[in-house]
């Protein structure tokens, strides 16, 4: 059986520090029939001249520079000069296991998956472990696409692409949103939407989503990071694009799966409180369009929170408070934890 040719994208912006790390984890890979793609997204502090040296080490590297646009165009960018049969993606700060593309490669062939993933951790920059935000199965999981589409609502599942091998065919007429953060959950679930409206329509149904165990792919917290800022502006966008999705999900939910409408409507009650909770409490005010919109949801939808059977009744008891005086429940808030 021919071996898959896979290509590895990485977007790379002002990371010279971290850049060797991450390369030399994708060079090192003990399935070799893959090209590596640095998306050099208009570095200034000589990255792109970095890139350029390490492809010269490596012929399976190839370098594209662009102006600056940020991860999802880099991304993009991408996509459409990339070559193999399956797509994966690595962060320029992260690294990853010797064995993740083989091991992602065979379940892929085996099961005939068009979307497989592995587990993840998180280290920081002293190298602690940080609390897995996703737990990987004890054993190899074939999860339906409905299903997989459930524990993402439910905030159980992992929308990174970077954990996943996927196949090339299923980004076709689609690409990560430009200008918004939160880019792959938005991708992912478009992803299992067409996948869910084939089956419905007749058209056939896809090998399901297999899940390894394990933990191949590591996230490296570093303060600054292109896409994990901690300042309040950056967790603001965060968190608005949040809503956006959960009413994009909602809609689709509605049309392509209606038995998960309850679960989709906790998913955006869950974003909507999430936004609140961050936005910085001198933006929440009448000018304000997308704050007062979410306000006005919350307002008008509290009833059926409360009689929703997947919120916690915390959810529930913050739903009322914010529903009721949301700037005053953040004035009290931030003085009950001083």
């Amino acid at each position: 059986m021919r071996q898959p040719f896979i290509s590895i994208i990485v977007p790379v912006y002002n990371i010279k520090e971290y850049l060797p790390r991450c390369v030399c984890s994708i060079r090192r890979q003990t399935y070799q029939n893959l090209e590596i793609l640095l998306v050099d997204d208009g570095s200034t502090d000589g990255t792109g001249e970095l890139c350029e040296e390490l492809a010269r080490e490596d012929a399976r590297i190839r370098v594209l520079h662009k102006e600056n646009g940020g991860t999802s165009s880099a991304r993009n960018l991408g996509l459409a000069s990339a070559l193999g049969d399956y797509i994966g993606f690595v962060d320029s700060d992260d690294y990853i296991e010797k064995d993740m593309y083989e091991r992602l490669v065979e379940a892929a062939l085996r099961r005939g998956s068009p979307i497989v993933q592995v587990g993840r951790d998180e280290i920081d920059e002293k190298g602690t472990h940080l609390p897995d935000i996703c737990i990987p199965p004890k054993e190899e999981q074939a999860i339906p696409e409905e299903d997989f589409l459930r524990e993402l609502l439910m905030h159980r599942g992992d929308c990174s692409f970077c954990t996943k091998l996927v196949k090339k065919e299923l980004f076709r007429g689609k690409g990560f949103p430009e200008g918004a953060l939160n880019e792959d959950f938005h991708l992912l679930v478009l992803m299992l939407m067409e996948g869910i409206e084939k089956r419905n329509s007749g058209d056939g149904e896809r090998p399901p989503i297999l899940s390894l165990p394990g933990q191949a792919y590591h996230v490296f917290y570093r303060s600054g990071s292109n896409t994990r800022k901690e300042n309040a502006e950056q967790f603001s966008r965060v968190y608005g694009d949040n809503v956006d999705n959960a009413e994009m999900v909602l809609e689709l939910v509605r049309q392509n799966c209606p038995e998960l409408e309850e679960v989709a409507f906790r998913f955006g009650v869950y974003q909507r409180l999430d936004f609140l909770l961050h936005i910085p409490i001198s933006r929440m005010r009448r000018d304000n369009g997308q704050y007062r919109k979410i306000v006005s949801w919350m307002r008008a939808n509290w009833m059926r929170a409360l009689g929703n059977p997947y919120l916690t009744i915390r959810n529930k008891g913050y739903h009322v408070l914010f529903a009721v005086a949301p700037r005053g429940i953040r004035v009290l808030h931030r003085k009950i934890r001083g």
